[in-house]
C-alpha cells in the first residue's frame, strides 16, 4: 500500500477522488500538470507524504491541496475528504 510512509502519485489523485481512474490521474502527472511544493512532477510513481502541498488541474479549475491523509482504498467522498485540506492558491507558496 504505503512506501515509507508515502503512496504513489497517481493512486492518492484516485484515493482523493480527484480523478476516477488511476490512469486519467497518470496522463495529468505525465503531461507535466501537476506541481508538489512548486515543483512540477511528470511521474505517476513519484512518492507523496503527508504535508506536501499539491497544485492541478481538475476541470476547469486549479485545485491547490494539503496532504493529511495517504488513504489505503478509494472510499466514500467523506473519507476522501479526510485526505486532504483544500488551501488558497496564496498559501501553496
Amino acid at each position: 500500500m504505503s512506501e515509507e510512509g508515502g503512496i504513489r502519485l497517481d493512486k492518492w489523485l484516485r484515493h482523493a477522488r480527484f480523478f476516477k481512474s488511476r490512469s486519467l490521474a497518470s496522463r495529468v502527472c505525465a503531461k507535466g500538470r501537476v506541481r508538489i511544493d512548486g515543483q512540477v512532477v511528470r511521474k505517476a510513481h513519484y512518492i507523496v507524504r503527508i504535508g506536501h502541498v499539491l497544485t492541478f488541474p481538475q476541470a476547469r479549475q486549479i485545485r491547490v491541496v494539503r496532504v493529511e491523509g495517504l488513504g489505503t482504498r478509494r472510499g466514500s467522498a467523506v473519507e476522501a475528504q479526510a485526505l486532504y485540506t483544500e488551501i488558497g492558491a496564496d498559501q501553496a507558496s
